[in-house]
């Protein structure tokens, strides 16, 4: 089966722009950057060189002597053994981060502008450093991440009138119907428990075994700590923060408790080991914010977060065996209420958000707050039918200096406006996306 992603869009926006430069492709491990690539190509071009630096190593030879745009263009046509037309010829270059100067090329590649070329990789963010040169001004980069909720309903054949519908339910603050409510809640919890890495979707659509999905989702898992084991350049540490992950986030705090590493454990010794998970794609961090006030940025406190891995399926594959069987049937017990905040990061991120949350002990702690124009937007993730209840929204929203005129609550409620709170089902995370910039207008 063939996927449908949302990121398609954005790789054709970029063939369509004539002075494109080079395309970046990051994300995650196994997140379908390679497949998305070649959907785009097919049919696209004449010829596509792809070059997999990690399946043939030894192509790495292409770059090795000068990087003149004639050199390489002439080593590249060497190395495919056939016709390389320009114009109609796309070089996909992937796994770039195990070819350094490869990156360093695409600068002279562009400038010579023969053909089209785009690289791949997932784990750029911690081997920058290898790069001799970065082609800076050369590269239009794009992050993929695993299929978001809206990706995963099109997978299960939600039909694209029945996501607009939904969107002008959100839009509109409209109850959904009750048929279409409940459908779209039962394909939620699956999504908790298969999450949005492409082979897991698949398999699932294929065989509805989640005892399959699982042992997909622990082979990718697995993939990550290889890369750990090869790349990181304090192993243990890392490896102890990524097998933390899970008991950090189902927690009482949730936020993420050095401590708990180590006795000893300080943030100046660690801070470098987060941030290569967070580099790696591997990890979502989420930091706290002194006031829930724009611009969020500057109210950022960086030594105290929460951090969510890039899949909620994965942190399903990280916990009991049972997890998934029990979401299925709507019980989840006390890890539902850590998956649909994991599944609300991931969307978020998704749709374009940085992740911010507010926690002080006079007030309480919001699961996230994200820019809303000139204020900011509270958000809650309710697990349960008590999600009337919610002090710490109540605190904040009180506070007059602060602005907060809106509220968002997701439960497994229908859609209702109570005030300054409005009530949405789970699925509608799908639609919170941020406001599209208005233009600004100079003259002189």
């Amino acid at each position: 089966m063939s996927l449908q992603r949302s990121v398609m869009q954005r790789i054709e926006a970029w063939g369509e722009d004539p002075a494109r430069k080079a395309l970046l492709i990051t994300g995650a491990r196994q997140v379908g950057k390679t497949f998305a690539v070649r959907e785009y190509a097919d049919g696209r071009y004449e010829t596509t060189l792809e070059i997999n630096f990690v399946e043939t190593p030894q192509a790495k030879a292409i770059f090795e002597g000068s990087l003149d745009a004639n050199t390489l263009i002439t080593n590249l046509t060497a190395f495919s053994q056939q016709p390389l037309t320009p114009g109609r010829t796309l070089v996909f270059l992937d796994e770039v981060q195990e070819c350094p100067r490869a990156r360093s090329a695409i600068k002279f590649l562009v400038d010579d502008g023969r053909f089209d070329y785009v690289e791949s990789g997932s784990l750029l963010g911690v081997l920058y450093r290898d790069v001799p040169s970065l082609p800076v001004g050369y590269e239009n980069v794009v992050r993929m991440f695993p299929l978001d909720l809206r990706e995963f309903c099109v997978a299960l054949g939600v039909q694209g009138e029945t996501l607009e519908y939904l969107e002008d339910c959100y839009r509109s603050r409209t109850p959904v119907p009750q048929a279409i409510h409940q459908r779209l809640l039962r394909i939620t919890r699956l999504y908790l428990a298969c999450g949005g890495m492409p082979a897991a979707v698949e398999r699932l659509v294929q065989t509805q075994d989640l005892a399959q999905v699982l042992g997909i989702q622990r082979d990718i898992l697995e993939l990550y700590r290889q890369d750990i084991a090869r790349y990181a350049s304090n192993k243990p540490h890392v490896k102890a923060i990524f097998d933390a992950v899970p008991s950090e986030i189902i927690g009482n705090n949730k936020r993420f408790t050095l401590r708990d590493l180590a006795p000893s454990a300080r943030m100046e010794r660690y801070a470098s080991d987060f941030m290569w998970l967070v580099d790696a794609g591997v990890t979502l961090p989420c930091y706290n914010v002194r006031s829930p006030q724009v611009p969020l940025t500057l109210n950022e406190q960086h030594s105290l977060f929460k951090l969510y891995p890039c899949d909620v399926g994965l942190l399903g594959a990280m916990l009991e065996q049972t997890v998934q069987f029990e979401l299925v049937q709507g019980d989840a017990g006390v890890n539902n209420g850590a998956l649909l905040e994991t599944l609300a990061a991931q969307q978020l991120v998704a749709n374009g958000y940085d992740l911010r949350y507010f926690d002080k002990s006079r007030y309480g702690e919001v699961d996230f707050v994200v820019p809303n124009g000139v204020c900011a937007l509270p958000v809650e993730i309710k697990s349960g039918d008590s999600y009337y209840r919610h002090k710490a929204l109540d605190n904040i929203l009180a506070v007059d200096e602060w602005g907060l005129g809106e509220a968002l609550v997701f439960c497994p409620g229908n859609v209702e406006v109570k005030g300054a709170i409005t009530y949405l089902p789970w699925y509608f995370l799908m639609f919170c996306k941020p406001r599209d910039e208005a233009p600004l207008l100079v003259s002189w």
